[in-house]
């Protein structure tokens, strides 16, 4: 238990979400702890790769924001996240933050799509994936889309949902264009009866849809967010930290899912 939970956002080349974050963190008590990984040269990418290995062991949040790292290459968003997180020492900095430690894991957006190609989610270890591991494709539309959606707690397995009942609504802000959720039918069961789906896009009336208007990516089941099977590791495409007093005031709905409130909570 901390008064004050550290929570560790490493800043790659492209992210461009982190202000955002650290703000919605702060504002919910948590002591944000912000590192710009540097990779001009093979020198500065060694002394970031031990630079956030100490960084991983002194905190208790480790938050991935959102953003286009890399420019989404090579082929493919979250791939350049996702090979750093693969470093050995790093690798097994993370591991311990979340078997030993007792540590959380967020990512939105790009931070999703480096959790889920890491295995983070939905397997909770970092692994090697296979052809029926879930990904997060390119939009059915075929471009970027950025609007605001509907998305519904589905389960509330996960501690950063603790603030949240399942069958609440949210409005939510998504800018992506990689974020269709795609898993085989076997995968899809096995997430639902464990609780791993967390979020799902919903239509007007609340139900989960496929209509672009409500699920502009065309995530298979209208998934927006999942969980490891402990519920600890939470990825979601929705920009929950695009919120506050002066936003989206025209537009109606609950805005606020409290991620960061109960998150920081965790640990008090």
């Amino acid at each position: 238990k901390t008064a004050r939970p550290t929570v560790f956002i490493p800043v790659f080349p492209g992210t461009n979400c982190e202000y955002d974050t650290a703000r919605a963190f702060e504002k919910a008590g948590g002591l944000v702890d912000t590192m710009v990984i540097r990779n001009l040269t093979p020198g500065e990418i060694e002394e970031s790769v031990k630079e956030m290995v100490k960084r991983l062991n002194q905190c208790q949040i480790i938050m991935l924001p959102g953003g286009f790292s890399a420019g989404d290459e090579p082929d493919g968003s979250g791939k350049f996240i996702a090979a750093v997180f693969r470093n050995p020492w790093i690798k097994e900095a993370v591991m311990r933050h979340l078997k030993e430690k007792d540590g959380l894991m967020l990512g939105i957006c790009n931070g999703f799509q480096a959790l889920i190609k890491l295995g983070l989610l939905p397997y909770g270890e970092i692994i090697d994936l296979t052809e029926d591991s879930p990904t997060l494709t390119f939009n059915q539309i075929g471009r970027h889309q950025s609007c605001l959606v509907r998305t519904k707690i589905v389960s509330n397995l996960s501690p950063w949902f603790n603030h949240v009942k399942p069958g609440d609504v949210h409005t939510v802000a998504i800018s992506h264009g990689e974020g269709r959720f795609v898993a085989n039918s076997q995968v899809i069961d096995t997430l639902f009866n464990n609780g791993q789906v967390a979020t799902q896009y919903v239509d007007l009336a609340g139900e989960p849809s496929y209509d672009i208007r409500f699920n502009p990516n065309g995530s298979v089941d209208a998934i927006e967010g999942i969980t490891s099977p402990d519920g600890r590791v939470l990825g979601k495409m929705g920009h929950s930290e695009r919120i506050g007093s002066y936003v989206a005031v025209n537009v109606p709905g609950e805005k606020d899912q409290h991620i960061f409130q109960a998150g920081v909570e965790y640990f008090k």
